[in-house]
């Protein structure tokens, strides 16, 4: 999306945490500015400081528009902009923990969401961006005008750079490429690979992420080395290149109890990999079931084992799933297409004339 900016003129801002990406950033002839803030943080006086931040950084490089990405940096960068009327895009790349758990803290944190979300979203000059459906009716319902929420199906993936690749050699192998949270569904992943190791299916599985101890739903490191301890199961941690991992693959999983568009099913797809995943939002927009992948219901370890198990002894139909779902994301998805929406959101909310280099944070 920032790409699809700078090439028709924007001069382009990055503003996020530090953690190791710079180089890359800046490489791309984007200015980068490192944000102090933390996710682990959750005292008010360190929130309005983190808020402060980003409001200052707004007052001096007095954008033309902000794109806001994911709902704790929406909610951050809107009460920051308060005030100095920035026209904004916001895009909720999947409701997440906040809106999917039952329990009192989590119908409390679904209530606040949801109110800060219909204040700041209803904004004059704001745009809101989801992508699927679902979490379009989501939105709507919590009281976000229809006018201003625009359906852009993820951030794009680069077909050009990830190109299908053949079966690996060696035991039929699953992948999952996430955070290390419950809410991804790891835990019932693990059952499923287990309960088939069990019946003497040599299923083996690789799990690719670093748990995200500031959500809700994290799984603990001890909890991820047990799991790597048991038959046929590594954790590899964070992957650098996506490539490496799905090169070792046959399958690509993500039984995820609500997703955005899930990026990392867009990736294996893109490389030709079938997919296994719920039927949830984001997933199912991805993985159709019966065409590009196999869809399971949420938290059922015994539906995953059989839907696994059905493609490790069928590779025509593991062959078939894949090179559909990497001709579907070539048509749908590709990064160009994607920039091609977001630009068009951006030139929308600005009126300075397109050669006098609009700025973009």
């Amino acid at each position: 999306m920032a790409r699809a900016a700078r090439d028709a003129g924007f001069e382009v801002h990055v503003a996020t945490r530090d953690v190791g990406y710079r180089a890359p950033i800046l490489a791309e002839g984007f200015t980068f500015h490192a944000l102090g803030w933390s996710k682990l943080r959750r005292k008010p006086h360190q929130i309005i400081r983190d808020i402060i931040e980003i409001r200052n950084l707004y007052r001096d490089l007095r954008p033309d528009v902000v794109h806001h990405v994911a709902l704790v940096p929406i909610i951050f960068g809107q009460l920051a902009a308060t005030g100095l009327k920035l026209p904004s895009v916001n895009t909720i790349a999947g409701l997440g923990s906040g809106f999917i758990g039952l329990d009192p803290i989590g119908r409390l944190l679904r209530f606040g969401l949801s109110t800060a979300l219909r204040l700041l979203l209803n904004r004059p000059l704001t745009l809101t961006v989801v992508q699927n459906p679902d979490d379009r009716a989501a939105v709507e319902a919590i009281g976000v005008a229809p006018d201003k929420i625009r359906l852009v199906a993820g951030s794009g993936v680069d077909t050009d750079k990830l190109k299908p690749l053949p079966e690996p050699m060696g035991p039929i192998t699953v992948g999952v490429a996430a955070r290390m949270l419950e809410d991804k569904g790891i835990r019932p992943l693990v059952a499923a690979q287990q309960s088939l190791q069990a019946a003497g299916q040599d299923v083996r599985l690789l799990l690719a992420g670093d748990p995200d101890l500031s959500n809700r739903s994290a799984i603990k490191p001890e909890e991820l080395a047990h799991f790597a301890s048991l038959p046929g199961i590594s954790w590899l941690g964070h992957i650098e290149e996506i490539e490496t991992l799905w090169a070792q693959c046959h399958i690509a999983a993500l039984p995820s109890r609500r997703e955005g568009l899930p990026k990392a099913l867009l990736e294996a797809a893109a490389l030709g990999r079938p997919l296994v995943a719920t039927d949830v939002p984001g997933c199912r927009d991805v993985a159709i079931d019966g065409k590009t992948g196999l869809l399971v219901p949420v938290d059922d370890a015994q539906s995953l084992a059989a839907a696994i198990s059905r493609l490790a002894n069928d590779a025509a139909l593991r062959h078939a799933l894949g090179t559909a779902a990497r001709a579907f994301v070539e048509t749908r998805f590709s990064a160009t297409a994607i920039g091609a929406a977001s630009l068009s959101l951006y030139t929308s909310l600005t009126e300075r004339p397109i050669e006098v280099a609009p700025r973009l944070i």
